[in-house]
């Protein structure tokens, strides 16, 4: 008899277990266990698509680099030869490069961010219009560049506009140095009065280098006020990444004034306008042309609350 009961209390506890097996292998069927990472990635894309206005991060890329490579050529397309790279060239020959070099990067750089802050309010107008206005300028601007190259022969475009734009920027350097000497005689009056020979002299050099940033800081950044690079950063900044057009815009600015600061007096004897006119028009062409293959006019524009 106890036998009897002991083995129906063992099939009792065995139909217990493979019941709760079955549950277990059901649940896990229905509801398939999540690991740490899949956790993680699951809330993270969550967390993505909640924000509309993040972009995935390929798309990220590609649209800085863009950005990047358009500013950065269509900078060094419009500056050479031009009136601020001349002021650059003019002062390296009488006054400290590195000096000169920090004066009018510092200016150049400020009016890349300004010019892009402009560029990056147009957002709030809606992206169809920015995009396609801009591409019209971007092949408008490359047109009319091919144009002028086209009309220009190689001896007329580098004589008329060379002389042209060394002669203005010659002449506004020549006013800020007699500003300048002006200036600089008053210093010494007034340095020499309350001090020594010698600290006299530190004082002297230092405000004659500060003077020669400031003076190279005001006439480029006058300069650049209205120019074609000015315009050009606008239009970019309207339809590419900020980041990348700032970026590239610094980097060319850069290199166009280092190129000044260190040779430009031999390089503008070699440098055909002509040539870089033409070069200039095809590279803004073919930003204007890109627009058909990289479209994103589907993109919301940003909006502020």
């Amino acid at each position: 008899m106890w036998m009897k009961v002991v083995v129906l209390a063992c099939l009792i506890v065995l139909s217990l277990s493979s019941e709760a097996d079955s549950k277990e292998k059901l649940r896990q069927v229905v509801h398939p266990p999540v690991s740490e990472e899949q956790h993680q990635d699951v809330a993270v894309e969550t967390k993505h698509r909640s924000d509309p206005t993040r972009k995935p991060l390929a798309e990220l890329d590609i649209s800085f680099y863009h950005g990047f490579l358009a500013s950065l050529s269509v900078i060094i397309v419009s500056e050479l030869g031009d009136k601020t790279w001349f002021i650059a060239v003019i002062m390296a020959m009488r006054h400290s490069r590195l000096t000169v070099f920090s004066g009018a990067m510092a200016a150049l750089a400020l009016m890349t961010v300004l010019s892009a802050c402009l560029g990056w309010v147009t957002q709030l107008i809606p992206r169809m219009v920015t995009y396609y206005v801009s591409t019209a300028l971007f092949a408008l601007f490359g047109l009319k560049m091919l144009h002028e190259g086209y009309h220009m022969s190689a001896s007329e475009g580098q004589a008329r506009q060379m002389k042209e734009e060394f002669e203005e920027a010659q002449a506004e350097v020549a006013k800020r140095e007699m500003d300048l000497d002006a200036g600089k005689f008053v210093d010494m009056e007034a340095g020499n009065a309350g001090s020594n020979r010698s600290s006299s002299s530190a004082w002297l050099i230092f405000s004659f280098v500060s003077r020669i940033f400031v003076e190279a800081f005001t006439m480029t950044f006058v300069a650049e006020w209205g120019d074609r690079s000015q315009l050009t950063t606008i239009i970019l900044a309207a339809r590419e990444d900020i980041a990348g057009v700032i970026s590239g815009g610094i980097l060319g600015h850069a290199i166009c004034t280092g190129i000044a600061v260190v040779g430009g007096k031999l390089v503008a004897q070699r440098i055909s306008v002509r040539t870089v006119t033409i070069i200039g028009g095809v590279v803004f062409l073919i930003f204007a042309l890109s627009a058909f293959f990289i479209n994103d006019v589907d993109e919301e524009p940003l909006r502020v609350n």
